[in-house]
Formats: C-alpha cells, structure tokens, sequence
C-alpha cells in the first residue's frame, strides 16, 4: 500500500479562524447520523426489542446510538436472552427497513467532493446495513469501509478509527473525524484523530471541539502539489473551539514555511 504525504509535526496551537480550516491527510466519516438520518428506523427497531423484553427504550437509545448492536443488546437483554441470535435479529429487521432514510443536509455534496481514496467509512453497522442505508439516502460508498465485522471492538474503542486510517495509508492523527455520537467521539480521541462533532451532541468528550449543525457548510480542497486535503468547517462553525497540543498540520495557520499552500 502506497502511504499518502505525511503532514509536517508541530506544536503550536491552533487558529481559532474557521476559514483556516484543518489540514490533514484523509477523512474518517461515521455513517449514522452523520451522514445518514436513521433516527426513525433505530428508533422502531428499539423499540420493539424493548417491548419483546419489557425494558424501557429511552434508556436504550440513549445508550446505543454509535454503538454495535450486538454491544447494546448484551447490555440490556434479560438473563436467558441469547444475545448473538437478538443481535442477528435486529440487524435483519434494520437492513429490511429503509423507510425515513434520508441523507444529513449536505452529504451528498460532500461526499461527491471528494478526491478517490481520500476517505473512509468507520461504522457500527454491518456491511449490509450500511450498504442499504447509504443507497437509501442516495450516498456511495467509498473503496474502504469499516464495519462491525472488521473489528474485535466496537465504538467507543478506536479500533475502527485506527483500522480506517491504516488501510488509507495513514497515520490515525493526521486525519480528521466526522461524528455525531458520544461513543463515536470518545472513540475517535482515543485513536488519536481530528475530530468535527456533527449535530447537536451534548456531552463531556466534545469540550473544546469543532461543531457543525450539518454538512452543508464542510468545504475540502486537495492541496496542489501534495496528498494534503483543506477542510473548511465555514459559517456553520460552532463555538467549541479546537483542542491546543502536540498535533500533526491542524490548520493553516500551523503550516511551516515549507508546507505546499
């Protein structure tokens, strides 16, 4: 596998100007809520799961956005359940239903941005599911995609964060990661990336991230002369700010006087 252009180490904080943007060598992108609105199928598939079992459902999708089916079912089955044979059966009833699925404003623009091989989708799904779901919100698929079967540990372990950036021949901290989910955001700190909260996400991990309402406002241009993307987060930036430490190229105003501009 040929690696892409490393970007320049260094230690300085980064810009506060959302027009800087992020620079970094490939994207990671979550699938549900992120770029696909399944809200109303997770939803109805919860739900009868909680009914078949006498639990109570809001608990449960609190807990099971970004995560694997097969995890959250083995958190909440009673005793008795088995728990592989329930996960099979979600996934069934989810992959079978499509209806409600839409894109994330902005997705498909997005995504037909761009360049081949720069990007990565790290979901829990399975690959069937994700499959579906993305026709379904009328979205590709790019030539690499992490699903619960790539992976010993789901969401919030990195594992799939990490699988994503070694088979687009990158290291994990020069990329950026598109999340919506707690699970997905402690998941992607943990392997080391960039990290843009997607929608209304309220919870401790994202301190200090960058947040968009959507995608409509994401912009990314290849850099000329190098393998380098520019992200820029636009108006729709939110107000968390950027984290300041040791970082690979963050944002332009990072870049040393030889980086490609």
């Amino acid at each position: 596998m040929t690696n892409r252009s490393e970007p320049q180490e260094t230690t300085t904080r980064a810009a506060t100007d959302a027009d800087l943007g992020h620079v970094v060598s490939a994207l990671l992108i979550d699938m549900d809520g992120t770029l696909v609105d399944s809200t109303a199928v997770v939803e109805r598939t919860w739900r009868d799961f909680a009914e078949r079992h006498g639990l109570d459902v809001e608990r449960i999708i609190a807990v099971s956005h970004g995560r694997r089916t097969i995890e959250t079912v083995a958190m909440f089955a009673p005793d008795g359940v088995d728990v592989a044979a329930e996960a099979r059966w979600i996934d069934i009833e989810e992959t079978e239903d499509t209806e409600d699925v839409v894109e994330v404003p902005g997705a498909g623009a997005l995504l037909a941005s761009l360049p081949e091989g720069s990007w990565a989708l790290v979901t829990s799904a399975g690959r069937r599911l994700a499959e579906r779901r993305m026709a379904a919100a009328g979205l590709g698929l790019p030539s690499i995609v992490i699903t619960s079967e790539d992976v010993a540990s789901g969401k919030p372990s990195p594992e799939g964060y990490l699988v994503g950036a070694h088979r687009l021949g990158v290291p994990a901290d020069s990329t950026l990661v598109f999340e919506d989910a707690e699970a997905g955001v402690t998941a992607s700190l943990a392997a080391g990336a960039r990290t843009v909260v997607v929608g209304a996400l309220d919870a401790p991990v994202t301190a200090g991230l960058d947040r968009v309402p959507d995608l409509r406002a994401v912009r990314v241009d290849p850099m000329p002369g190098s393998a380098l993307l520019r992200v820029r987060l636009g108006s729709r930036r939110g107000t968390g700010g950027r984290s300041v430490g040791r970082r690979l190229v963050g944002s332009d105003a990072d870049l040393g006087p030889d980086a490609v501009r």
